[in-house]
């Protein structure tokens, strides 16, 4: 697909937001604020468990990407995956959190990390694959922001520790966000209120293709 192509395909009408799409998102990305202050909590107890190899914290850092997937799961527009979890983060830094204004970009990458999965396959496929791998990105995103940028909590360490790190976020992101958020569409499908979307249909969506 060419580039006029591919812009063109993603500025037809079915890929428009509409006010349901924003508020929807938005409500999504509000609760995710909320998962991010609950997964800070329980970031400080999980913290002094690692202690003696402090990568494995990567592997929880899945709570943190769930906004970016279950958004763009759920109202299947550009920018979903960037919108809910960029809010999520302004939600979480408004209830505090010992990270400060660092999840603001942090959030930022996240979702681009989720976002640029949903788009290589333009906006189209949003299958249990799709989703992990949208989970994945998020979490590949998140480790390398933590590991590489100057505002990282692990920057000082050693290369095979972040990558370590970095590894245990790919994979956390994409059994917590990406598992759980396909999950928990299909179940909210379900039920209706989905209605207004097309991720009503969500609930009998293939698994796999």
């Amino acid at each position: 697909m060419t580039g006029i192509s591919a812009k063109a395909a993603l500025t037809k009408p079915g890929y428009n937001w509409r006010v349901v799409d924003i508020v929807v998102a938005a409500l999504v990305a509000i609760a995710g604020g909320v998962i991010f202050w609950a997964w800070d909590q329980m970031a400080l107890v999980v913290t002094p468990a690692t202690a003696t190899y402090p990568p494995l914290g990567g592997l929880i850092a899945g709570g943190w990407m769930i906004p970016a997937v279950l958004g763009m799961l759920i109202v299947r527009k550009p920018g979903a995956a960037i919108f809910c979890e960029t809010v999520a983060a302004v939600s979480e830094l408004i209830m505090g959190n010992q990270y400060g204004t660092t999840v603001l970009m942090s959030g930022l990458l996240q979702g681009l990390g989720a976002e640029l999965i949903f788009l290589a396959f333009m906006y189209k496929k949003f299958n249990l694959p799709v989703s992990l791998l949208a989970g994945a990105g998020a979490g590949l995103f998140c480790g390398l922001n933590d590991s590489f940028l100057p505002w990282g909590w692990n920057i000082a360490w050693e290369a095979g520790d972040k990558l370590a790190y970095i590894v245990f976020c790919t994979i956390s992101g994409a059994v917590i966000a990406g598992a759980l958020a396909w999950i928990a569409t299909r179940g909210l499908a379900k039920t209706g209120v989905l209605g207004s979307f097309a991720s009503r249909k969500a609930a009998s969506e293939p698994v796999f293709s």
